[in-house]
């Protein structure tokens, strides 16, 4: 089927396009919104629009690895993809428009993580009211970390979001955390917004087995971009205090220059007891790392979701995760959590002692993407696309 020719409607089954990021920028929102995409074509008709160049490759933390082929993850058979939208969009953000036009959705999901897609997304709201169709804006943080840290680039956005949540009927996040901080940060009135905790990555896990380890040794993994927020440094100097018993992998990419954590591994006295992959791990590793893992640890300083703590997760294993952001909403039914609190390193070693004896076992992965489409479910109701909803007309809210 060509993805500019939308397919015959079934009945009650109503039309969703979603905005997100696509691979050659790959990050975790690329995964997300495929994930995603993929779960509502179970039960809706879904199409794709993928934000495919987000800004000049020299100012992208992962520079070196554009739009090289690191992932395995497939969009649905039968579901069309738009690939996609360039930042500086001509002739790409009219070709966009024109798949919008054309597959005649009644809602346009669009995935927010970054300031660097707003001038694209308001051009997408703006075609789509124009076409009769609602508008959803899921939000994965109010705005990048790394963007926060630039001025200039937090009003750029604080102003020009303005326009596009004028345009939204309804709005998506991971957890009342999220719902909270996106309250203080912006006055949505009375826009709905329903809670869709983040679906399973278990797409890393379908053909791994656990890789049995030295018998009394615990080996740790520490697993994603290696960014100020994440904490690192943290579980570095907590990691010099454990004995000989553990073992840790860092595996992650840097970003925004953030070298204190590689250099607290060169200096710290377990030194020899460290295993340091400095880079960004194609899907095909991915699956190695966990499963040679017999627990992970995210000591954040601050998080609204995390890819990696839902790969663990997925892999049953122990983790030891701070309780910050939607993560406590995040892990908390998961058996295998040990909480711990940010920016202490004393506490988190006395932690990693406990996630050591969850370890032996699967523990069962709470997360579920059926439950992220009812709560799409949910909100598409309550702006008024339901099972039996129409065709999008000209003038619809």
């Amino acid at each position: 089927m060509p993805a500019s020719q939308p397919a015959d409607r079934g009945p009650g089954r109503p039309r969703i396009v979603v905005v997100g990021s696509g691979w050659h920028f790959l990050s975790g929102i690329s995964y997300y919104t495929c994930r995603l995409s993929n779960a509502l074509h179970e039960r809706y008709d879904v199409s794709a629009i993928l934000m495919r160049r987000l800004l000049p490759s020299r100012l992208y933390p992962g520079r070196d690895r554009v739009g090289q082929p690191l992932s395995d993850l497939r969009y649905a058979e039968g579901l069309p993809v738009f690939d996609g939208v360039d930042w500086w969009g001509v002739p790409s953000l009219a070709r966009a428009i024109a798949f919008l036009r054309a597959r005649r959705p009644d809602v346009l999901v669009l995935q927010w993580w970054t300031g660097a897609v707003l001038h694209s997304y308001l051009a997408l709201a703006v075609a789509a009211r124009r076409l009769g169709i609602r508008v959803v804006l899921e939000f994965h943080e109010v705005q990048d970390t790394g963007e926060l840290r630039r001025r200039w680039a937090a009003r750029y956005v604080r102003g020009a979001i303005r326009p596009l949540l004028n345009r939204t009927a309804g709005v998506v996040v991971h957890s009342a955390f999220d719902r909270d901080v996106l309250a203080s940060a912006y006055d949505l009135g009375a826009v709905p917004s329903e809670i869709a905790l983040h679906g399973p990555f278990d797409h890393h896990a379908a053909r791994s087995e656990r890789v049995p380890g030295p018998d009394g040794v615990c080996r740790l993994l520490y697993f994603g971009t290696i960014r100020p927020y994440k904490g690192l440094e943290d579980l570095i100097e907590a990691f010099g205090t454990l004995g000989p018993e553990y073992h840790l992998t860092v595996v992650g990419e840097t970003w925004e220059g953030w070298t204190l954590p590689a250099a607290r591994i060169e200096a710290s006295p377990a030194r020899e007891r460290i295993t340091f992959v400095n880079r960004y791990v194609p899907d095909s590793e991915v699956n190695a790392y966990f499963a040679a893992a017999d627990a992970v640890v995210l000591p954040y300083r601050r998080s609204s979701a995390s890819g990696p703590l839902h790969i663990a997760m997925s892999h049953g294993l122990p983790v030891v995760v701070t309780s910050v952001g939607g993560l406590v909403e995040a892990a908390g039914p998961y058996s295998g959590t040990v909480f711990v609190a940010p920016g202490d390193p004393a506490e988190l070693a006395a932690r990693i002692g406990e996630a050591a004896a969850l370890t032996g076992r699967r523990h069962a992965d709470p997360s579920s993407w059926e439950r992220t489409a009812e709560a799409y479910a949910r909100l598409f109701e309550r702006i008024g696309i339901g099972q039996t909803t129409s065709l999008s007309t000209p003038g619809a809210r």
